[in-house]
């Protein structure tokens, strides 16, 4: 089978590839969920996960942890609070400080989730071998991009080719 233009342009695509890959699997995630009647969206994932494991948290801490820019981080929040799945409060302490914790419909729905959470886990080890080589390497990117961004990396070329 020929490459496409998109797989065959290598390092030039990857975000788009990358793009493509995370559709695939959050569209796929989407139908494992619904087939176990569960009603959720894969974008609320790492806010409602987050929250059933750290409990209560401020808006910039679950940002921070999730690593979602602040607006993003709001605006899933607004819709989880929508769908009664979060509730929000002020800080006790800080009254600037507004603090989200999961109500009990969203605890009620990630204990549902917890095994459908098995499936998902073999699933995603059968197609990244069972190594882990591709957690390996996004944690490695991560670290790196970390480090010096991706902007900074070109930067450097761009200065030596313009």
């Amino acid at each position: 089978m020929e490459q496409n233009v998109i797989d065959a342009s290598g390092l030039l695509a990857i975000s788009t590839r990358l793009q493509r890959l995370s559709d695939q699997i959050r569209k796929d995630g989407l139908l494992i969920y619904k087939a176990f009647g569960i009603d959720f969206q894969p974008k609320w994932f790492p806010v409602l996960y987050t929250l059933y494991k750290k409990s209560t948290m401020s808006v910039v801490s679950l940002s921070e942890e999730i690593g979602y820019a602040h607006p993003s981080t709001i605006s899933l929040l607004k819709e989880l609070e929508k769908e009664k799945l979060i509730r929000s409060k002020k800080d006790k302490v800080d009254t600037r400080k507004r603090l989200v914790e999961l109500t009990e419909k969203g605890k009620t729905l990630l204990s549902t989730m917890e095994p459908v959470w098995e499936v998902i886990i073999k699933a995603t080890a059968e197609i990244t071998n069972t190594e882990n080589n591709l957690m390996k390497a996004i944690n490695e990117v991560e670290a790196t991009l970390h480090e010096k961004s991706f902007l900074q990396r070109a930067e450097v070329y761009m200065k030596k080719e313009f």
